[in-house]
């Protein structure tokens, strides 16, 4: 059934306790089909497959983000890539460099950040990737390491320069809430450049919520905020929008 795939959500965050089960349970109704619940620690990607477990339409992903990388040994990186094998993790992710908040760990990030695509290689999985403040270092690395791996680089906040290159190499820009925000003109820029096929729909809630609900906690219900943005910027319909972004998500998580 065809709806509205949320590509990457956080919904093992604490944010989501007091109403999870009545949240996720409700969003079939709301037109949200499927959804792909990012880790971005060892803890939540335990966390994240228990989500799979629990709920039909929810994926996971198995990964430790750049800002949890210091939990990072070679014993439980063993371990992470025996999680990363479950019947319904469908990526390596959240992955990736971000120099917004970490100063100085620039080399260790990454070393991980490459043995984190190593190991999507031979799990043949693609791979969600963070960058923040790290343009050209992930680029470089996705050359040299990536090249033949298929990535979403999730949130996207680069300029249309940044996003051809990683478009010319066949990969995804995850695109969400900050679409709607007034100062996002990079990234409206990028959207309309860029060829709907390779375009993913995404939250990254409970964080980025769209206008009209910036600043609350976000969900997959608000992505219709986002649907209508991309259409909009494209020049078709809505549902348009949802049935390419649809069947980008499906094909990129191999569904």
């Amino acid at each position: 059934m065809t709806g509205i795939f949320d590509t990457h959500a956080h919904y093992d965050d604490p944010a989501f306790d007091a109403d999870r089960d009545a949240l996720l349970f409700g969003m079939e109704e709301a037109g949200i089909v499927k959804i792909v619940n990012a880790s971005a620690s060892l803890a939540s990607t335990k966390s994240t497959a228990k989500l799979t477990e629990q709920y039909p339409f929810v994926y996971g992903t198995a990964g430790v983000h750049p800002d949890e990388i210091k939990e990072l040994t070679e014993e439980n990186f063993a371990w992470l890539s025996a999680a990363a094998k479950k019947k319904k993790t469908v990526a390596v992710g959240e992955i990736g460099l971000d120099y917004y908040w970490d100063k100085e760990q620039h080399e260790k990030q990454k070393y991980w950040f490459v043995r984190q695509l190593q190991l999507a290689r031979e799990l043949s999985l693609p791979v969600v990737v963070h960058s923040r403040e790290a343009a050209q270092d992930t680029l470089a690395i996705i050359k040299s390491e990536a090249a033949d791996l298929c990535c979403d680089i999730h949130c996207f906040s680069y300029g249309v320069e940044m996003a051809r290159e990683y478009l010319n190499r066949g990969h995804y820009l995850g695109v969400g809430g900050v679409l709607t925000f007034k100062n996002a003109r990079k990234l409206r820029e990028v959207v309309e450049y860029m060829p709907l096929d390779r375009l993913l729909l995404e939250t990254d809630c409970p964080y980025l919520a769209p206008v009209p609900n910036r600043g609350k906690r976000n969900s997959s219900r608000n992505l219709p905020f986002v649907v209508e943005a991309v259409a909009a910027l494209k020049g078709i319909s809505e549902e348009e929008v949802i049935q390419v972004t649809y069947e980008n998500a499906m094909r990129f998580y191999r569904l």
